[in-house]
């Protein structure tokens, strides 16, 4: 294990766990949920202020035009905030890409807005491990990487999309033009475990609707003149879940549609998502999928159309993503906190990272736990001992750390 150096152990010495703190209880008290457009306006203004203190030029960018289907099949525009972009040093000969969100799933009007103590080291709030904890983390982190002598010698990019918790729609382009190019890259979602575990490999995601097409007709009259859009979409979703497989699961999650008890409907819409293990359980499927979208048309005599697709890529953990989780690991355990790692059914900007050949360890944030639900909650202290782990593995990534 390679020890920490005189000026490493001078980095962590550094970081200001009060005012780490302070900034994620002031972030925590915004609603940024996805759909909040002026929340998230708010909450990128204000990392655009406290991001400023780093070398290099912020900028908000205009996210992409998304399209989804809505409960009648139409294509409708998704409405989005921006996305921010800080980048110092572009010209650098090795470049390092930080990731994180500034969205929640918690809506304005949910219930769960504010924060309380449970007790001196664990914080209760939306957003706290996931992920505006991990946002204050990457901030100090790079305060206290920029004091080394190791910063000059590398640049860095730091993006913070505003959509990553419905998938990075409107962001993953930008993620792929940064990703191009880069050594590494670290992403701050929290820790696997509250212990500080890694998510390792991940499998991938994919949204879709099936939009079915049928004709009305009368339940009682002539019901043979009719084509249930209804019956058409439940075979779908049933001959959907026999495809799951060792590497393959399928969640059919809803039918939209129908019409009166008394008429036989001609709309339906199915909306269902997939987490392929492999690339190749995921190309598997969309052959799959093909062909069972043209038995059923023929056998229900209805049309359909097919909407969504993968979003989020298998990750596996080729060579040098493992040796820079070895890096982190190690300079984890000369800190004074061993971890490990562990495989992953969830997905992230890591996925996306890693599908551009970049090495990506993306549970570089906060020690915490129940995320999505009201009991989400931030172990305190985890802020300066993630930015402490951060910023030293920056040094000797910038130091020349081989992947």
């Amino acid at each position: 294990m390679k020890q920490l150096s005189a000026l490493e152990r001078a980095l962590t010495e550094g970081i200001d766990l009060g005012a780490m703190l302070a900034v994620t209880e002031r972030w925590t008290a915004i609603n940024s949920g996805t759909g909040n457009v002026a929340g998230l306006a708010r909450q990128a203004a204000e990392l655009a202020d406290a991001f400023a203190a780093l070398p290099g030029e912020v900028h908000l960018r205009q996210p992409t035009a998304v399209k989804s289907v809505d409960a009648a099949g139409r294509e409708i525009e998704q409405e989005h905030g921006r996305h921010l972009l800080l980048r110092v040093r572009p010209d650098a000969r090795r470049r390092l890409l930080l990731t994180g969100h500034m969205d929640t799933v918690y809506p304005a009007d949910h219930p769960f807005q504010s924060g309380t103590w449970r007790d001196a080291d664990t914080f209760n709030a939306p957003g706290a491990a996931d992920m505006k904890g991990g946002l204050a983390v990457i901030l100090h982190a790079l305060l206290a990487f920029e004091s080394s002598d190791a910063a000059r010698t590398a640049g860095y990019d730091v993006m913070i999309n505003s959509d990553e918790e419905t998938g990075s729609l409107s962001s993953a382009a930008l993620i792929a033009e940064l990703a191009r190019g880069m050594a590494a890259a670290l992403t701050y979602e929290p820790s696997a475990l509250p212990d500080g575990t890694l998510a390792h490999s991940r499998g991938g995601s994919g949204n879709y609707s099936l939009v079915v097409q049928g004709r009305a007709a009368h339940a009682g009259r002539n019901p043979q003149e009719g084509r249930n859009a209804v019956v058409a979409a439940a075979a779908l979703a049933l001959e959907l879940k026999a495809l799951e497989c060792a590497d393959l699961t399928v969640n059919p999650a809803r039918i939209d549609g129908g019409s009166a008890n008394n008429v036989v409907p001609d709309h339906a819409i199915l909306r269902f998502n997939i987490r392929p293990k492999t690339t190749e359980a995921a190309e598997t499927f969309q052959r799959s999928l093909a062909a069972l979208i043209g038995t059923v048309e023929a056998d229900q005599q209805v049309s359909i159309g097919l909407h969504g697709g993968i979003t989020r890529p298998p990750k596996p953990v080729d060579a040098r993503a493992q040796k820079l989780f070895d890096l982190v690991a190690e300079t984890s355990a000369a800190l004074g906190r061993p971890l490990g790692w562990q495989a992953s059914g969830g997905v992230c900007d890591g996925n996306n990272i890693a599908a551009c050949g970049v090495p990506v360890v993306d549970t570089m944030g906060v020690r915490g736990g129940a995320i999505h639900s009201p009991d989400e909650y931030l172990i305190v202290s985890s802020l300066a001992e993630r930015a402490a782990l951060s910023a030293v593995v920056l040094c000797r990534l910038a130091s020349g750390a081989e992947l």
